[in-house]
């Protein structure tokens, strides 16, 4: 639907437009409200914009396209909605760029090559979904109850009466069917007498939580996270755990392994569904992605891995108001469906193009600059972003959890530059990537004695429940043998050999034993890629009694050959699968030779 303009452009600046109430007697302007700019060169196109600034009766607007051939005073027509993301049935298994416009559909009406102006509907207005309704006519329901169910895939998608419905209503009228996401499927009466119809689709602002006011109302509520989100990556889960609900961050520089380790977290996590947002990667691996992912086995289904997952992906080559837009319309689309009651993984690739996207945009609109230029309001941004993870019981009982993980990616590796330090301070799990380790072959290489997780003590309770009733004291022991290891490493290189004692070598070279079989997994390998929680439990238990027995070697010789020879097992242990007669052997042979230690 075309609006009438209300505005005019007044200045042109890349993309950041100035415009001008046509009469600001009787028009508003709304900050992160959608405008339409109407070129006098070209007047059928219509540029989609988004309101950033608003000052009196002009407002500064950034542009998702490019603004050639915009001249002042060309015409702008104000929409009176927000940046909004369509949610309904049909997300799951879409390619989206950061205003969810369906890639797909675009190519297909428009070619590769897209001209100005062009969008496509967020949610396939043919389908047909089959509603099951769940209510009744005169039951009463507020924002965020489900009154009906629709088959999605591997899911039930519920849906939901209006978020931003705050008061109480009456279902008046409500049908089941095969309907398509515009059709009507069920009739509210509020007290004072306004009717509303529902659809299976609903808008929601992407800048604002989803949960936010049926939180406030308490028709839902927040919990504490106390449960991991189990990625299947040993050291994460047994080291650095991430919490269902959580928020962690990726830092590392370029060939660290960040697109391979999030690759595996996405397809190996127990999550229900996962969004994946490239916010101004290369295009080349937001092509692998896009290429790699539906022909990936799902191990939860069975089915193609794109079945559960959303892709929305703006490429560094896109326009970067988009880029910036694209974080938003992720999480919003995985808020939903945590507050379906599943569970809901967000990966942000990268944050850092992200946040150089706003510092484009803070300069053009000429804002003093903080640290490297970024936005003085960096850090709130980066928080704003990562406290909408989260664990929340919803209107109907069941519970849902929201985890955002980003990876940034620091120039030359430094971890002081303000995109990391902003992100380490909203986030609870940090896992450092270091470029020695990757240059050594080392995968997952995350470094043991840089990275960090606080939800290793909130998950205390869950571990002891769990896995052991030591286990977080087993973890700690683990902990500190890697940090002796390392300080006797570094004497070592001072020293040489001779310089350390036999105890202090024995140290070392049991914190290099569980380095080599315990923190590292081989990315390609069937088996090793993906460690359940039952198999990691018992090669900890397994690798903990060795490293912390005592050893009685007759010198450095003997030590070295050791556990040379326990490391050869190991890994080819990680390699067996449970239960076969190859892991049975290699068990046996490790027993073997640990007794000769003695």
């Amino acid at each position: 639907m075309t609006e009438a303009p209300t505005s005019s452009i007044t200045a042109v600046q890349e993309d950041i437009v100035r415009l001008r109430l046509d009469d600001a007697a009787t028009g508003r302007l709304v900050k992160n409200e959608v405008v339409y700019i109407r070129p006098a060169r070209e007047p059928e196109q219509r540029l989609k914009a988004e309101i950033l600034r608003v000052e009196g009766d002009q407002a500064d607007a950034q542009v998702f396209e490019s603004t050639g051939g915009v001249g002042l005073g060309d015409a702008v027509e104000q929409t009176g909605r927000l940046l909004s993301v369509k949610l309904g049935p049909g997300l799951l298994g879409r390619v989206y760029d950061g205003l969810q416009n369906p890639l797909e559909a675009l190519a297909l009406g428009h070619g590769v090559f897209l001209p100005r102006g062009v969008e496509a509907p967020g949610l396939d207005p043919d389908a047909k979904w089959s509603f099951t309704a769940t209510r009744r006519s005169g039951d009463k329901v507020r924002g965020g109850d489900a009154i009906g169910t629709v088959p999605e895939g591997p899911i039930t998608h519920k849906i939901m009466v209006p978020f931003d419905l705050d008061e109480s209503f009456e279902i008046t009228w409500i049908r089941d069917g095969t309907v398509t996401v515009n059709e009507p499927v069920a009739r509210l009466k509020a007290e004072a007498g306004a009717e509303r119809e529902l659809t299976l689709a609903q808008d929601w602002p992407v800048r604002e939580p989803l949960p936010r006011r049926i939180v406030t109302a308490g028709y839902s509520s927040r919990l504490y996270p106390d449960a991991p989100m189990i990625t299947t990556q040993r050291i994460i889960d047994v080291f650095f755990p991430i919490a269902q609900g959580g928020a962690a961050c990726i830092p590392g520089p370029f060939g660290a392994g960040k697109t391979v380790l999030l690759n595996l977290i996405a397809r190996h996590s127990d999550v229900d569904i996962v969004i994946l947002v490239a916010c101004g990667e290369r295009a080349g691996e937001v092509v692998e992605t896009i290429s790699e992912f539906p022909r990936l086995k799902d191990p939860r289904t069975g089915g193609s891995l794109m079945d559960r997952t959303v892709i929305v992906c703006n490429t560094s080559s896109m326009p970067v108001a988009s880029r910036e837009a694209s974080i938003y319309t992720g999480i919003a689309i995985g808020e939903y469906y945590r507050q379906m009651g599943l569970r809901a993984l967000v990966i942000a690739d990268s944050t850092s193009r992200w946040a150089q996207a706003m510092r484009e945009t803070s300069g053009r609109l000429e804002e003093i600059p903080g640290e490297e230029a970024f936005p003085a309001y960096l850090d709130s941004s980066v928080k704003s972003v990562y406290e909408r993870a989260g664990v929340v019981k919803t209107n109907d009982g069941t519970v849902g959890a929201l985890t955002i993980i980003g990876s940034v990616s620091p120039a030359g590796g430094n971890f002081e530059e303000p995109v990391t330090q902003s992100t380490l301070a909203a986030v609870k799990c940090f896992l450092g990537l270091s470029y020695d380790r990757a240059y050594r072959r080392f995968y997952p290489a995350i470094d043991p004695l840089i990275s960090w997780s606080r939800y290793r003590s909130q998950l205390a309770a869950w571990s002891a429940k769990n896995l052991a009733p030591d286990w977080s004291e087993k973890v700690e022991a683990m902990t500190a043998l890697l940090a002796r290891g390392d300080e006797v490493a570094r004497m070592e290189q001072v020293t040489g050999e001779e310089g350390i004692s036999l105890e202090d070598f024995i140290a070392a070279e049991a914190a290099r034993f569980l380095d080599m079989v315990f923190l590292q997994q081989d990315a390609y390998d069937a088996v090793d890629s993906s460690s359940p929680i039952e198999r990691q439990h018992a090669l900890f238990d397994r690798v903990h009694r060795i490293t912390t027995r005592h050893y009685a070697f007759s010198d450095k010789e003997a030590a070295r050959q050791h556990f040379t020879k326990l490391t050869g097992l190991f890994k080819n242990l990680n390699y067996a699968a449970a239960g076969s007669g190859e892991a049975q052997r290699l068990t046996n042979e490790i027993e073997a030779l640990d007794k000769t230690a003695a």
